[in-house]
Formats: structure tokens, sequence, C-alpha cells
């Protein structure tokens, strides 16, 4: 991939001059989504898929972009000095690499020149690998890079998040930008997301493989039901709080303390979406564990209480991913499946023996095929680091 990036910035803009090439990966949770309103902990790791690209500065202040995913763009060319963000659905990708230097800007970072710049990434879109995330915290590592500007992890991710918000206007979550930040070889990250200490936890799923399955059916309506879910939980800790007012959050129920107070939660549907986020920190938490002891049993039976938790307590519904499920529990040296990013609800990730790969793939989309009708996409991935190359 490197080859291909480099390749490209020669012919779009010459080989003279000196070089640089980047690489930031994306990312996927094995356990804690949905909990992150909460200031849950997610257990996430990053994949071996991601974004190049390649940099040479320049002496005026002209930033040049060029996407070799998106040619049909061309150059698309700013100023540093008139750089503003109206999002233009024109420029679609280069609206995020431009919201991240005008944070840095309006930060009081020193942007005092040019440069060309190539992207290529080989992460699909929409299958839940944190494309957008892997774009941004690649951009910020460039920008701290050639502009000498001494920026933490912690701090790129907080300005990813930032330029997100306040000009892509997308509330989401900071979990992937810090992971893509923070990321160690061979090595997940469980994150407190209220306060964003992590630790690293070795992966020992000795003899697996990670496989992520895409439906390609991308569910747009899943983004309001997501947003009525949040108000459903907020509406459950409320609650909780007129009869307990000690408890500040959900998340720093255990399981028993939940099942202890359950009944000031007076609405069933509220009260099973708030016992899916207890449930799955405490999930999460386990899981980390059994990681830590090389415990893939224990780390499966989490993962899939986890997707049935998802799927009849936080009512995340899909009759596609639904049978994917189903199907790939059947064959023989599957440890466990789960969906991923509940929002979009297109993707989901399989544990399975490294032995039966080839099998494993080989029958699920014979079979998902033939049942639905709807073709899928397999990507075997491990868990990696950023390149800095």
């Amino acid at each position: 991939m490197k080859e291909i990036v480099e390749a490209k910035f020669k012919e779009i803009f010459g080989t003279e001059g000196r070089y640089k090439t980047y690489f930031a990966p994306g990312m996927v949770n094995l356990m804690g989504d949905n909990t992150e309103h909460n200031g849950g902990y997610t257990l996430s790791y990053t994949v071996k898929r991601g974004t190049y690209a390649t940099v040479r500065e320049r002496e005026d202040r002209i930033i040049n972009f060029y996407s070799a995913n998106v040619e049909e763009l061309g150059i698309l060319s700013f100023s540093i000095d008139n750089l503003v963000l109206v999002y233009d659905p024109d420029e679609k990708w280069i609206n995020y690499p431009k919201s991240i230097i005008l944070t840095l800007k309006n930060e009081g970072f020193n942007i005092d020149h040019g440069f060309d710049i190539v992207y290529y990434t080989d992460i699909p879109k929409g299958i839940g690998l944190s494309l957008v995330a892997s774009i941004e915290v690649l951009t910020a590592n460039i920008m701290n890079d050639i502009y000498s500007l001494d920026i933490d992890n912690g701090k790129i991710a907080s300005i990813c998040k930032k330029a997100e918000k306040e000009y892509m206007e997308r509330n989401g979550r900071i979990t992937d930008q810090f992971i893509i930040a923070n990321n160690k070889k061979n090595y997940a990250i469980l994150l407190n997301t209220a306060t964003l200490e992590y630790q690293y936890i070795r992966a020992n799923l000795e003899n697996k493989k990670i496989v992520i399955i895409n439906t390609k059916s991308r569910k747009e309506a899943e983004e309001a039901k997501y947003n009525v879910r949040r108000i459903e939980i907020d509406t459950a800790l409320e609650e909780l709080q007129r009869e307990n007012p000690n408890i500040t959050s959900l998340v720093e129920l255990t399981d028993e303390e939940f099942e202890e107070n359950k009944e000031a939660i007076k609405d069933e549907i509220t009260r099973k979406r708030a016992k899916f986020v207890v449930y799955e920190n405490q999930r999460t938490l386990k899981a980390a564990q059994a990681l830590k002891e090389n415990n893939s049993e224990l780390f499966g039976t989490l993962m899939q209480e986890s997707q049935n938790s998802l799927k009849y307590d936080y009512e995340v519904i899909d009759t596609d991913i639904d049978k994917l499920v189903e199907i790939t529990l059947k064959q023989k040296g599957t440890l466990a499946t789960r969906k991923i990013n509940a929002r979009l609800s297109n993707t989901v990730i399989s544990i399975v023996d490294e032995n039966m790969v080839e099998k494993f793939i080989s029958n699920v989309e014979k079979e998902y095929i033939g049942t639905t009708g709807n073709s899928i996409r397999f990507y075997i991935e491990e868990i990696k680091e950023k390149l800095n190359v």
C-alpha cells in the first residue's frame, strides 16, 4: 500500500524534493459498543487496514489535497490564510482533513507553510472500521510532525473529536480516534471513556483469527433509533437516582446492584436499555481479564452474551444480521460472533480457529447467499500497530 500511495504522489506532484509517508489504521470494538454515552469501558483494537498519506512540504502557504480513492475530484487546493470550513458535499472526504487543520489553527498552533499530500485507504467505506477516524488521526499526526507541534496522543484524539463536532456536525464518540492514536502492536486497549484512562491488554487469542463480515446493507434508520435509546437510558438513570441519589451513572453499578435497584425504573423497555448498559460494561471488564489470562473460551462466552443482550435488551434488530450470526455460530471452529457498530448494523465480527477460516468463509457465504439472496464480504484481520513509515 505504501508503494501505491508513493507512486501516485510522484505521478500527481512530481519526483522533486523530499517526501514522507505516514499511516494510521482502522479500528474495531471487541466489546463495549453503546456504553460510551454513559462513560463505560470499551475494549478495542486496531486492524491492519488503514489510511496512508505521502506528504511533501512547500515553501508557500498553499495546501494541495489529492485522494487516490476519489481521483475524479482531482487536486483540491486552498490557502492557509483563507481557510474556512462550511461542509461541502462536493468535496466529500476533504472536509475531514480540512476540519483538523482548521481546529489546530484555531487552537493557536502555528501552521505556517503549505504542503502537497496524497491519501490512499484500503478501509472499505461503511463497514464499521472507522475510516473517518483513521483519516482524522492520520492528518493530525502529519500536522504534529511537519509543524513540530509536540501534541500528545490524547490531545490528538480530542482535536479530532472537536473537529467533528464543531465543523462536521458529528457528535460521535471519541473512542475511535483515541484507540487509533494510542494503539500498540499485539495489544487491545481497555478504555474508560469517562476519564480516558486506559490500559493495554495483550491480545492472547492464540490460534484464532478475527473475521469481519459485512452485509453491504447500510441501515440509516438505525441512527434515529440509537438517539431514542440514548433518551431511554437517560430516563432510566433519572428514575434510579430518584430512589437512590448516590447513583451517579449506570456504569458504576454491578450486575447485582442493578438487579437490587431495577424496580425503580418503571417502564420495561427503559429497564431493558439500562440493563444492557450495566451488564455490557461489566462484560467488557471481564472480557479484558479473560484476554489477559488467555482464556479464549470465557472471552468467547462473554462476546456472545454481548450479542444476545444487544439483540434482546438493546433491541438492535436486523433480520439479515441475525441470520448471519446464526449461520456463523453453526460453523465448526467459531468461538463467537457479535455485531459491531449498532448504528449501522451491517457488520459482524467472528473469532474463528485459524485452521478453519477458509472453510468458515466458504460455508457462511454459501448458506447466507442461499438464504437471503444477498452477497457479503469477508475481511481477515489481525491486531496491528500504528506505522509511521
